[in-house]
């Protein structure tokens, strides 16, 4: 069984409980993602969960789907191509639209044999980290959802997935700029959200970043700067790698700037 399609599951579920009792007009509105409307959000959210179940169940028409937006990108941008194939879908509609979907691609993803290696539009990848990538992109596009509707978010264990993807990144995130890091990655000393404790490379007193996990899975993923977190970052390269930490593909993308994500209060 592949928990990761559980813990999948688990983080669609919360997102989908937070916005389920929305009007049309309330998927509109712009949050502070871009001026991303929560309709934005669902169609990148769908598109790419299609993608990616399409990848195990039908390879070359997964293929084929990567290369139109290859070269419908080229010529614009991908949320026009989202938007287009989305074909219309909005408000509650798009809403369970995407929530049937994913209940069925997490029960299928349950009985993949977590090692398959599955296509995707960079380098292939396990069917594991395809189900954990598919996990960050909602936790973390959740966040603007989350943040604009002014709800708290309660995580569970499940995000330690999301960190893993966060440090096992740490060259990716120099790579897609073209740099080299000044040296290996940083101790991470992570405390998850049941009280466990996680820890990532080499322990180190000099090089090293300490503190909530959740704090960590946001800063990698761009959903809050790190000078809005409480994370004890030391070390030049600790600090380097927390300025501009990313952990999903595609080019590099500068994090938010300090003080422009946050949960809204009600």
């Amino acid at each position: 069984m592949l928990n990761e399609a559980r813990d999948f599951m688990a983080e669609s579920d919360a997102l989908y409980a937070i916005m389920k009792d929305l009007s049309d007009d309330d998927y509109a509105a712009p949050t502070q993602f871009k001026g991303w409307t929560l309709n934005d959000v669902l169609e990148h959210l769908h598109m790419w969960n299609w993608a990616a179940n399409e990848s195990y169940i039908d390879e070359e028409n997964f293929v084929k789907f990567v290369a139109d937006v290859m070269n419908d990108v080229q010529g614009g941008s991908l949320k026009i191509f989202e938007r287009k194939w989305i074909d219309g879908l909005a408000g509650r509609e798009l809403l369970e639209t995407w929530h049937a979907f994913y209940t069925d691609m997490a029960a299928r993803f349950e009985q993949v044999d977590p090692k398959m290696r599955l296509k995707w539009a960079g380098p292939s990848m396990s069917a594991r980290s395809s189900i954990s990538a598919r996990l960050m992109e909602t936790w973390a596009h959740g966040q603007e959802v989350f943040d604009h509707l002014g709800v708290v978010r309660v995580d569970g264990d499940h995000i330690k997935s999301i960190a893993v993807l966060g440090t096992n990144t740490f060259g990716w995130t120099y790579a897609t700029r073209g740099e080299t890091p000044a040296g290996p990655m940083p101790y991470v000393r992570l405390t998850a959200p049941s009280g466990d404790i996680w820890e990532f490379g080499e322990p180190s007193t000099e090089e090293f970043v300490a503190g909530a996990a959740t704090e960590f899975c946001q800063v990698v993923t761009q959903v809050r700067n790190i000078a809005d977190t409480q994370l004890d970052v030391v070390g030049p390269i600790a600090t380097d790698w927390m300025s501009k930490a990313q952990c999903f593909a595609g080019g590099p993308e500068t994090p938010p700037a300090p003080g422009t994500r946050f949960t809204k209060t009600k």
